[in-house]
């Protein structure tokens, strides 16, 4: 059984970090110990694989998942994650709106994914400072990744 954060606890997560991700800049890599702390390279493919196989099970955004490459992904999202954290790893992915584009993704799906990792992580032990830190370098994504519908012309 997997455990749910609530949605108002995720909600205040991600709106928390999206705040401070305006607020702070990164260490410098030389100081920069997120990469360390999230278990190198072996240990982020480790809760990027465990964060896949909870997004299959979830009900909320499972769909969205359905026809993709799960190696491709897995990859893709090890080496963004090890690049973020200053790792010794290159992102070769697409960026993050073309990847997205035109999958309508909106916050409650974000927050499910979201929400989703942070299981992944506390499963494999990784420290509440390193995953806080990994969700604030995440949410300076946010908006790359959401697609706030276009509102419709009203007509009176």
């Amino acid at each position: 059984m997997l455990r749910r954060l609530s949605a108002r606890k995720t909600f205040l997560i991600v709106g928390l970090l999206t705040m401070l991700a305006g607020c702070q800049s990164a260490p410098p890599a030389s100081q920069d110990t997120l990469y360390n702390d999230l278990g190198e390279r072996h240990g982020i493919a480790r809760f990027v694989k465990d964060m896949l196989y909870i997004v299959v099970e979830d009900d909320r955004i499972a769909e969205t998942f359905r026809g993709v490459d799960i190696a491709s992904l897995h990859r893709n999202l090890t080496d963004q994650i090890c690049h973020l954290a200053n790792g010794p790893c290159t992102y070769n992915g697409r960026s993050m709106t073309e990847a997205h584009a035109g999958l309508g993704i909106d916050e409650t799906d974000f927050n499910a994914l979201v929400e989703d990792l942070i299981l992944a992580m506390e499963q494999n032990q990784v420290p509440v400072s390193a995953q806080n830190r990994l969700l604030n370098r995440l949410a300076r994504l946010h908006d790359q990744v959401v697609r706030i519908p276009e509102a419709r012309p009203t007509t009176h």
